[in-house]
């Protein structure tokens, strides 16, 4: 139910502050603007809850809430802020308050409101057993880093098909080029590795992914798609959070697609 009070609200407020129920003859301009802006509002909010309820993403254990936060970023990321703006309609998640035995990564082809690809990743060592409660955005830490990157190209290392990323949440990923984070295969990474220890094995810090499925997620999401990893750490805060911005990168995408129908 929570997800539908910020839409509710919003049309609530664009039937108070619309012309016809105004006692004031003279609408002014800053009622108007504030009236449109609620309205984009209003749409975004819908636009997030339409997307997790195509997508059956609570079916598929997504924390309603989180999924908002990365698709804030998300819009964000889609901004003119080179060198990180988000190209692809593709968006991951994974959910470091989950175990690391369940399956914790999402991702998303947002255009057609299609969830891809739900797995389990790895955490880091320093980060805790079957529970990542520790993060870090120092080098040889062996701990996992929050927030939102921007995926870049591919590599072949000794993990085979590897991708980097680039962190962009200032004190708290920004050295993950620094300390190679990146995403790859380990075969500790298996539902047969957790019916053995109760849970994944760990990695360096990179978010770690099952073998056979590592080339086909890569291949989907390389080059400038939006990763967003969230975590038990109230000290978490980014600048890609900030709705309004967000929200402006939205409605022009949606007045462009509907300028152009």
């Amino acid at each position: 139910m929570r997800r539908f009070t910020v839409i509710i609200a919003g049309l609530f407020f664009l039937n108070l502050t619309s012309p016809a129920n105004s006692n004031n003859n003279s609408f002014s301009v800053a009622d108007r603007n504030l009236t449109i802006e609620s309205a984009r509002i209003a749409t975004f909010e819908l636009n997030i809850n339409n997307t997790y309820t195509g997508a059956h993403l609570q079916q598929a254990g997504l924390d309603y809430d989180i999924f908002r936060k990365a698709l804030i970023g998300y819009y964000n990321l889609k901004r003119n802020n080179q060198p990180h703006t988000v190209k692809k309609s593709v968006l991951s998640i994974i959910d470091f308050n989950k175990a690391s035995s369940e399956n914790r990564l999402w991702i998303i082809d947002l255009k057609s409101k299609k969830l891809l690809y739900k797995t389990l990743v790895a955490h880091g060592k320093n980060s805790g057993e079957n529970f990542a409660r520790h993060f870090s955005n120092v080098p040889q830490s062996e701990k996992s880093s929050l927030g939102f990157y921007v995926t870049r190209q591919t590599y072949f290392g000794k993990h085979g098909l590897s991708l980097k990323i680039d962190g962009i949440d200032k004190g708290f990923n920004t050295n993950a080029m620094q300390r190679a984070i990146v995403i790859h295969g380990a075969n500790y990474v298996s539902q047969s590795f957790v019916a053995r220890h109760g849970r994944l094995g760990r990695s360096q810090g990179c978010p770690a992914l099952p073998v056979a499925q590592t080339p086909e997620i890569i291949q989907t999401i390389k080059d400038n798609s939006c990763l967003f990893i969230a975590g038990p750490e109230p000290k978490y805060d980014s600048p890609y959070l900030d709705l309004e911005p967000a929200v402006a990168k939205f409605a022009m995408e949606l007045d462009k697609a509907q300028n152009n129908i």
